[in-house]
């Protein structure tokens, strides 16, 4: 079986199309009409998803679901489509803190509720490396839409896509339009007048948007957080760095993000710290210093954790032949891994260790320019 192509996504076995709507379940009819029958190649939704309010959830049942004879399924006959699945459990309310459905979103509370149902189904989406996900800013309140669109700039990836589907105003809204069928199909407005629905143009809008996925830390990606918090923490990847440890709480914070590591990684860093402070040039474990580099990795350990069983563990690896290649790596390979998971790649890209010079003697250190570490006592 071939893999999927992130160019392409109608590659994908599994195809989502996510909308955020209220009162225009139409949107989601209309973009698999764009998507399906004019969109080449053609990429047909495998399920439909919609965010909305208690008020809108039934709105959108009624218009869409196979088993209300919804306008959903008469497209796919209609055009000879695979139906996309859509059913109640597709349906995803917007609720507070309480976990009770809002009616409407209209209060700042409101607001931030929405943003967090939002993020946590694109972030849900965007999870699965099998799936391509589209997204829809044509629904519901342009705070919504702003957010959707948001959530996908923060979690998307390159197979996801975003769009507004686009319509002429006096066929926006209407009862009786929900796609231009196949053959001509006469709607009366309730005025009187009327026009035929297989004429009416539909447009589909590609909307390109900014990729930040790379520089959210792991705990976000993997579903932790609210929009907020991965709002601050893309911005935190266009902020300056800066490096504090904290030798008394043994507390390491970069960008304002407290990275955890197991003591013996920590004290490694710290160490990497503290001779970028002293002006002493990268390591490698070959060097010949006084103290040694063993000795000065003791010192920092128990400065850190203090004289615990740890610290005799830490010196017993250490006996006999000192700062070995082996232990050295495994340190050094920790604090990187460690850093990536906390911050994400593209903002560890600045505190980690990093290789200097060339084989056969690389060595490591930290870049981090001096005036931006703290050491505090």
């Amino acid at each position: 079986m071939n893999q999927p192509d992130p160019t392409l996504p109608h590659t994908y076995p599994r195809r989502i199309l996510l909308a955020v709507a209220a009162n225009s379940p139409q949107i989601v009819t209309e973009t698999v009409y764009a998507l399906a029958c004019q969109h080449m190649p053609p990429w047909t939704p495998t399920e439909a998803h919609v965010i909305t309010t208690q008020r809108g959830a039934e709105h959108v049942r009624n218009a869409l679901c196979p088993d209300r004879q919804g306008w959903l399924g008469r497209l796919c006959a209609d055009y000879a489509l695979p139906c996309p699945t859509f059913a109640d459990n597709h349906i995803h309310l917007i609720t507070d803190a309480a976990g009770n459905p809002l009616e409407d979103v209209r209060s700042g509370p409101d607001n931030t509720h929405a943003a967090d149902c939002i993020t946590r189904t694109v972030r849900q989406f965007t999870a699965d490396p099998d799936a391509s996900l589209h997204v829809s800013l044509s629904g519901g309140r342009r705070t919504m839409t702003y957010y959707i669109g948001y959530a996908l700039s923060l979690f998307g990836r390159a197979q996801d896509r975003l769009s507004h589907v686009l319509v002429e105003e006096e066929y926006y809204f209407h009862q009786e339009f929900f796609y231009p069928p196949p053959r001509p199909l006469w709607v009366v407005r309730q005025d009187g007048s009327g026009f035929d629905a297989a004429q009416v143009e539909v447009t589909l809008a590609d909307i390109p948007f900014v990729r930040l996925r790379e520089g959210l830390p792991a705990g976000l990606l993997q579903g932790g957080g609210s929009f907020s918090a991965a709002v601050a923490a893309a911005q935190r990847r266009l902020d300056p760095p800066s490096a504090h440890l904290d030798w008394n709480r043994a507390l390491l914070t970069c960008g304002g993000i407290n990275v955890t590591m197991p003591p013996v990684q920590l004290a490694f860093y710290a160490w990497m710290l503290q001779r970028r402070m002293q002006g002493l040039p990268p390591a490698h474990w070959t060097d010949a210093e006084t103290p040694s580099l063993a000795e000065q990795f003791l010192t920092v350990y128990q400065r850190l954790h203090g004289l615990t069983g740890s610290y005799e563990q830490v010196m017993k690896a250490l006996a006999g032949e000192g700062m070995t290649k082996a232990y050295f790596e495994e340190r050094k390979s920790g604090v990187n891994a460690s850093l990536k998971k906390a911050l994400g790649a593209q903002m560890a890209e600045a505190y980690l260790l990093h290789s200097h010079g060339s084989r056969p003697v690389t060595r490591f250190g930290v870049r981090l320019p001096v005036d931006v570490v703290r050491l505090d006592a």
